[in-house]
C-alpha cells in the first residue's frame, strides 16, 4: 500500500514539460491574435476530449453519445440566457449541475454493460436525446437552434469579435477542471479506476466498489462535458441541434484516439492538431476536407497505435536508454 501511494505520489509531481504545455497555450494572446476564436474553440473540445478520457482512457467505458451531455449543458446555459440571466459563471454551474444529474441518472444502465452492448446503448442514448430536443421545436428551437441567447460580461469584458475574453474565459475553465481531473486519477479513486478497466472481475472480487466507483466517474464525465457545452453556447451566443449530433461524438472519439486515451493531455493535444488541421484542409479544400483528416487519423493509428502522446512517451523512452 505504501508502494502504491509513493507511485502515486510521484505521478502527481508537475513536470517541466506541463509547465511549459500550460506557459505556451499563452501564445495566441501574442502570436496570434487574429486565431483566437479558432483559439477557444479548441479549448472547448480539448474539455470535451477530457471528459471523454475519464470514463474511457481510465474506466474503459466507451461511449459512442457522450455528446449528449454536452448538448445538456449547452442547452441550459442557452435556455438559461435566453429567459433573461446570462450570466456566466452561474450559467456554467447550472448547465454542469443539468448534465451531471442526466449522466448520473443515465449511468445506472450504463454501467452494467460493456463493449458492444455499451457502444449501441450510448449512441441510442444520444439518438434519442438529439431527436427529442429536435421534436421540442418551441423551447429548443428544433432544427433553427436556439435564438435570443446573450451571455453578459465577465468580470467586465464582454465576448467581442476578436474572442479576446472567450479564449481567457474557456482557457481558464479548461485549466481549472484539467487541475481537477489530474487530483483525482493521481487518487486511489483513480488508480482504482485503472483496475476496473484492466479487470472489471477481479476488482469486485478484492472488494472495490467497481459500479458504485463507474457511476461516480461517469457523472463527473458528465459535469465537465455540460460545461464544455456550455462554453460553446456562451461564447458563441448560439445553440444549434449540432451540439447534441453523433458527428460531434464521433468527432470527439477520434480526437482522443489521436491524442492518446488515458493520458490526461491526450484529449487537448488530439483536440489542438484536429482543429488546426481541420481550419487548414477545410481552408484547401472546402468539399473533401474530410478525406485529409481521414488519413491523417489512418497515419497516426498505423504509424502511433497508442496516439501522439504515446509515441512520443516511446520515442523518448528509447532515447533515454541510448
Amino acid at each position: 500500500m505504501a508502494g502504491a501511494e509513493q507511485e502515486l505520489a510521484a505521478q502527481a509531481r508537475w513536470r517541466p514539460v506541463e509547465l511549459a504545455f500550460w506557459a505556451c497555450t499563452l501564445l495566441p494572446f501574442l502570436v496570434a491574435p487574429s486565431y483566437l476564436q479558432l483559439a477557444s474553440q479548441i479549448a472547448i473540445t480539448g474539455l470535451f476530449a477530457l471528459s471523454l478520457d475519464l470514463i474511457l482512457g481510465y474506466a474503459g467505458l466507451v461511449s459512442l453519445g457522450h455528446a449528449a451531455y454536452f448538448g445538456v449543458g449547452s442547452y441550459a446555459a442557452g435556455l438559461l440566457s435566453k429567459h433573461g440571466w446570462g450570466e456566466p459563471l452561474s450559467g456554467l454551474a447550472i448547465a454542469a449541475l443539468a448534465a451531471g444529474l442526466v449522466g448520473y441518472a443515465s449511468s445506472f444502465v450504463i454501467v452494467r454493460f460493456r463493449h458492444l452492448a455499451l457502444i449501441m446503448l450510448t449512441l441510442g442514448f444520444g439518438l434519442l436525446l438529439a431527436e427529442a430536443a429536435n421534436s421540442a421545436h418551441d423551447l429548443t428551437g428544433g432544427s433553427d437552434g436556439l435564438q435570443g441567447v446573450h451571455t453578459w460580461k465577465l468580470l467586465g469584458f464582454g465576448f467581442d469579435l476578436y474572442g479576446r475574453t472567450a479564449y481567457a474565459y474557456s482557457l481558464a475553465v479548461l485549466f481549472a477542471l484539467f487541475l481537477i481531473c489530474r487530483r483525482l486519477i493521481h487518487s486511489p479513486f483513480g488508480l482504482a479506476l485503472r483496475g476496473i478497466r484492466e479487470n472489471p472481475v477481479r476488482m469486485p472480487a478484492i472488494g472495490a466498489p467497481s459500479r458504485a466507483h463507474l457511476r461516480k466517474v461517469y457523472a463527473i464525465s458528465a459535469i465537465i462535458a455540460g460545461i464544455a457545452g456550455a462554453l460553446l453556447a456562451q461564447t458563441t451566443e448560439t445553440v444549434a441541434l449540432e451540439v447534441l449530433s453523433f458527428e460531434r461524438s464521433a468527432d470527439v472519439l477520434v480526437i482522443l484516439i489521436l491524442g492518446g486515451a488515458g493520458r490526461l493531455y491526450g484529449g487537448i493535444v488530439g483536440a489542438l492538431v484536429y482543429m488546426v488541421a481541420r481550419d487548414q484542409f477545410s481552408g484547401l479544400n472546402p468539399q473533401y476536407w474530410y478525406f485529409w483528416i481521414g488519413l491523417l487519423l489512418v497515419a497516426v493509428v498505423m504509424f502511433l497505435p497508442n496516439g501522439i502522446l504515446g509515441g512520443l512517451a516511446k520515442l523518448t523512452s528509447r532515447w533515454s536508454k541510448s
